[in-house]
């Protein structure tokens, strides 16, 4: 928590050096207008205290989250005596430079993404299945740069491409929806959605760790899209990536999505759809999982579906209603434990009166095995059911509930029952 105290610091102070740097004639007091309404604020700082706003205009802005999970096994899984809750938080602070502003350069912007946290959280001595219970813990880091990449836009906007050291799951967007690759506008933020690591991407897709690559999205017409990516297959977020992208043997995950944004007509307004289909190959060496050898060049497809079919009030940007999604994943059996995969689930903003923010969500996940891997059972299954509580714009809080079947394969180990609470605070 004192890292988190002194980065928190140390970006206000840059703010403020931003600012006054370009307006040598301010005053040094945040330039509020009115009283600071601490409960209606966007964020807990009141956007670093007036001078965010400063440093967006001049092309700069800075974004600190914190995301605090507690969950406790209740029953089932691996542990059948120790039932000790775990806690972890992790931490995303971003920088968006935008060049056009700052150099002058037209579409081009520069992105950087530190992350840190504490804890494993429930892990492989707990619950133990394939799919992640707590897809925001981070681990023991004090910060990584996980992201730092140089974005272009051209055509006004229609091509758009990124090159440096990236997440390829990041994702772009098309008619504002989330795009390419593997997006989801329901299942695929840990951090506001689901926690359960199946409910966020497609385990089939051997995604690898934040490191250097390119990635271009085109949209040809409005709402059809085409995208492709090039990644190291051996990046470690935690290095700069040099050393694995361009010494020993140099292995590039290669990824292709394309997509379309469809908009379907009500009584109360239009419907947003996202509809996407994929490829990937990796080229990297694995152990057949029959123990007779190994193979390199992996290959396999995935879908993903969002579609809001419900809307509250027929008015413009409000986004009360809902949401339904699906995915579906294939790999080959011969090296992968997870040979196809399947989810869905729904979403529903504004439910309750008067809780026009708050977000009620519930998915399922479904993992069919590899009969080469050994394993007992032929499938794992994941249920999560969550609510989030807007209780302010900068601050959230809600319980999570998640069953597990067979986890880890194992029809020996009972189904998991996870309980847990999440918070996330903007700063």
């Amino acid at each position: 928590m004192r890292t988190l105290v002194l980065i928190s610091s140390l970006v206000v102070m840059l703010l403020a050096g931003v600012c006054l740097a370009h307006e040598p004639d301010a005053p040094r007091a945040a330039a509020a207008t009115g009283p600071w309404d601490w409960l209606q604020s966007s964020s807990l700082t009141n956007d670093w205290f007036g001078l965010g706003e400063k440093a967006e205009q001049q092309g700069v802005t800075v974004e600190l989250t914190l995301t605090q999970v507690y969950q406790r096994n209740l029953h089932g899984g691996l542990s059948t005596h120790r039932r000790s809750g775990r806690y972890t938080g992790a931490y995303d602070l971003e920088m968006t430079l935008d060049l056009e502003k700052i150099l002058k350069l037209p579409g081009a912007s520069l992105y950087a993404h530190g992350e840190g946290g504490w804890s494993d959280g429930l892990g492989d001595t707990s619950v133990g299945g394939l799919f992640d219970v707590n897809d925001s813990a981070a681990g023991y880091r004090s910060l990584d740069l996980t992201e730092l990449y140089y974005e272009q836009k051209l055509l006004d906007g229609r091509v758009q491409f990124r090159v440096g050291k990236l997440d390829v799951s990041g994702g772009f967007e098309c008619r504002g929806c989330p795009a390419s690759f593997d997006g989801n506008a329901y299942a695929n933020d840990e951090t506001t959605q689901f926690l359960n690591g199946a409910l966020v991407n497609n385990p089939t897709i051997p995604f690898p760790s934040k490191g250097l690559g390119a990635v271009v999205h085109v949209e040809p017409v409005d709402g059809w899209y085409v995208s492709g990516g090039l990644a190291d297959a051996q990046a470690d977020k935690r290095e700069t990536g040099f050393r694995t992208a361009f010494h020993g043997r140099d292995e590039y995950f290669a990824i292709f999505e394309t997509g379309v944004t469809p908009v379907l007509p009500s009584a109360r307004g239009p419907l947003q759809g996202t509809y996407r289909a994929g490829l990937w190959y990796d080229p990297r060496e694995k152990d057949r999982l029959d123990g007779n050898g190994s193979e390199r060049d992996d290959a396999g497809f995935y879908l993903s579906f969002d579609q809001q079919v419900w809307r509250e009030r027929a008015v413009e940007g409000d986004s009360q209603g809902l949401g339904v999604f699906a995915r579906y994943g294939w790999a080959d059996d011969d090296v992968n434990e997870i040979k196809c995969f399947w989810s869905t689930g729904a979403s529903y903003q504004g439910l309750l009166p008067g809780r026009d923010d708050d977000v009620l969500g519930f998915g399922v996940a479904q993992g069919g095995l590899s009969e080469r891997a050994g394993h007992s059972a032929s499938h794992e299954t994941a249920m999560e059911l969550f609510y989030n509580v807007q209780v302010t714009p900068w601050f959230q809080i809600g319980p999570s509930v998640q069953y597990v079947f067979n986890p880890g394969g194992d029809r020996t180990a009972g189904d998991a029952v996870v309980t847990g609470l999440r918070a996330l605070i903007r700063f």
